[in-house]
């Protein structure tokens, strides 16, 4: 199943866990994979997998949080192949700390990193975009969230009213945004958070992992989900079902 031939895909954070495993399947699609991440070790690690699936992948070391990144990023991916027909918006990070003790700096950098990229990315992205899609990377603490991680959950709220937002401003015909909202995955993010250390944070049943997180983005950014516009697909195993 060739769904993304030729077609040009940004990813950030395709790195590691699910931005990784979106950007090796929508190459595995026949997709040329633009991707974004700050360690030029683990982009060339990716380029290795890539080209084992058959794939071609351009990497750019980008820091999603700054906005000359963002800027250079698109120019280089429009330098080398001239179109963009897919965003997927997955970089993301976590603070853990009280607000009350949260340093003003961290907060803006989470919204830099999580909310503020989406935003600009899609202005830059847009405009070269026809028939395509955008997929953003939400959170089910968009929803329900635990302790110590205001500016995340806050943030991923926000990905959730940006979505909606614009899919009222963007004409479907030149691109749809959706959002796909994890529940707990096994990347990182999710062994780094001491409220799961803790129990604080009560991770049960199902543990995703990021390939199945691969496989509802593809879809939403697919021609399979033609008439699938301005909503969020929540993929957690049921979480957000238990009481």
């Amino acid at each position: 199943m060739n769904r993304f031939q030729d077609k040009v895909c940004i990813v950030t954070g395709a790195t590691s866990g699910i931005g990784r495993a979106t950007a090796v399947q929508l190459a595995r699609e026949g997709g040329r994979v633009a991707a974004l991440g700050r360690s030029e070790q683990e982009g060339k690690s990716l380029a290795a997998e890539i080209k084992k699936v058959g794939g071609q992948m351009l990497f750019i070391k980008a820091d999603v949080g700054v906005d000359a990144d963002l800027v250079a990023a698109v120019k280089k991916t429009l330098a080398k192949w001239k179109r963009i027909d897919v965003l997927v918006n997955d970089a993301a990070m976590m603070t853990f700390t009280p607000l009350l003790e949260l340093d003003p700096a961290d907060w803006d950098r989470v919204m830099n990193v999580n909310l503020r990229a989406l935003f600009r990315l899609c202005q830059l992205c847009l405009p070269h975009m026809r028939g395509g899609a955008v997929v953003a990377v939400s959170s089910v603490h968009a929803f329900q969230t635990t302790p110590n991680v205001v500016p995340y959950a806050a943030s991923k709220g926000g990905t959730e009213a940006f979505v909606r937002g614009l899919s009222l401003e963007i004409p479907h015909t030149q691109a749809r945004i959706n959002a796909v909202a994890p529940g707990a995955v096994e990347t990182a993010m999710l062994r780094d958070n001491p409220n799961v250390k803790s129990g604080a944070e009560q991770v049960t049943g199902q543990v995703g992992t990021p390939e199945e997180l691969a496989a509802a983005i593809c879809f939403l950014a697919s021609a399979e989900a033609s008439f699938v516009n301005g909503t969020t697909l929540v993929v957690d195993g049921g979480r957000l079902a238990q009481l």
